[in-house]
């Protein structure tokens, strides 16, 4: 739309275009209450900040999925009276993190911590003009009174991998391995990185640091929304050439967090080339991974391996696989290898089929998210967000424990 092109307030643009979606959140809410202000309204609106959040939806499917994410973490948050978790940013400069942070600083959701040189991202954002924003906290982690602190916890888990006390120090001065070193002492509840870095060197200190939980496998998945349905691809960031065994416990991950953390019933498909034969190679493992998670939770609904239109096609089931498990299409699908699983998802994201959601990270032990370096301000805002979710019921759970 408009080739793509991000509009800003300011003396080229002054009316709104039509189809800028701001309009449907912005004009058609004053135009209501003008409406109702000079008698005219035959349906006066009781709630404007319920209709605001009704005309949200409307603009996608993904808004009014992010918007009810938002709206539990308000409903949590005044039913436990705790405060709202502390999310940090390695990459304070990145205009798209400084303006999703910016759109954001209304919902009151969390508490940004930006690192970089404060001078530098102080000057950026008044010359981008986010005015909601401009209080932010900002630290250099060098200057940090906890530097030392994490320098210390750096070596002491490095140690014994070729890691110097000297080497420890250096990379801790780095704005992504301090970040990660603050939400392993937990000073900060979550982490966005990724905006402007390359995908790798923001995960490495994220594995170096917190690493795996106990028993599990750290993958990527994304969500995909389309037709009012909200499905899981899994792994499509971080593992090669996944073993059976890590295939299936990324199954269970991905499983548990679609029901636990996104109210969604999971129906498992484990993807290959072909349907139920599993004669070798990736076919073979697919069928071997869906075993193995049907012996550990007989509880899923799982099935494989099978072809993704066997998958997602009812139809297919019911004519030709009547015995497949799933028979109203699966909502999880796991792929075989990194090569199937990211091509799939930037394919449908590039098609416009449907939109997506993540990058997001499996089995991490604390709540951390690398973006794409392509992402948009849009896709850092859904990922903040689902972030602050997922921090918000890591605290509930430690609060448990």
């Amino acid at each position: 739309l408009y080739d793509n092109k991000t509009f800003t307030f300011g003396p080229n643009y002054i009316i709104p275009k039509p189809l800028d979606p701001r309009v449907l959140m912005y004009v058609a809410p004053a135009v209501a209450k003008a409406a109702m202000e000079s008698g005219v309204a035959q349906a006066p609106i009781k709630n404007f900040k319920a209709y605001k959040e009704k005309l949200e939806a409307l603009n996608s499917f993904s808004r009014g999925f992010i918007r009810a994410s938002i709206n539990r973490m308000k409903a949590f948050r005044r039913s436990s009276k705790k405060g709202v978790p502390k999310i940090i940013f390695p990459e304070g400069h990145s205009t798209k993190i400084l303006r999703a942070l910016n759109s954001l600083k209304k919902e009151k959701i969390m508490e940004p911590i930006l690192l970089g040189y404060k001078e530098v991202i102080q000057e950026k954002i008044k010359e981008l003009e986010l005015e909601e924003i401009q209080d932010i906290t900002i630290h250099r982690p060098v200057e940090h009174k906890n530097y030392n602190k994490y320098v210390q916890m750096l070596y002491e888990k490095r140690k014994r991998k070729g890691v110097m006390l000297s080497e420890a120090e250096r990379l801790a001065a780095s704005p992504f391995y301090f970040s990660a070193l603050a939400l392993e002492a937990g000073d900060v509840q979550g982490l966005v990185s990724g905006a402007t870095q390359n995908y790798a060197d923001c995960i490495k200190p994220l594995l170096q640091v917190l690493g795996a939980k106990k028993g599990e496998v750290v993958a990527g998945f994304n969500m995909l929304l389309i037709r009012n349905k909200v499905l899981f691809f899994a792994d499509t960031t971080v593992n090669i050439d996944p073993t059976s065994e890590q295939l299936a416990q990324i199954a269970i991950n991905c499983a548990d967090t679609a029901l636990h953390s996104y109210r969604v019933k999971p129906k498992i498909a484990m993807l290959s080339y072909s349907n139920f034969t599993g004669k070798k190679g990736n076919p073979k493992k697919m069928q071997e991974a869906t075993q193995i998670v049907q012996r550990l939770r007989p509880d899923l609904t799982i099935d494989g391996e099978m072809q993704a239109d066997t998958a997602l096609n009812p139809d297919i089931v019911q004519r030709i696989f009547s015995f497949c498990h799933i028979k109203d299409g699966a909502n999880i699908l796991i792929f075989p290898n990194l090569d199937s699983g990211n091509i799939a998802y930037k394919l449908v994201q590039q098609l416009g089929e449907g939109e997506v959601l993540g990058p997001l990270l499996l089995g991490l032990k604390k709540p951390a998210h690398v973006l794409q370096r392509t992402c948009t301000v849009n896709d850092a805002i859904n990922t903040i967000i689902l972030t602050t979710l997922q921090a918000q019921q890591f605290m509930a759970q430690e609060a448990k424990e």
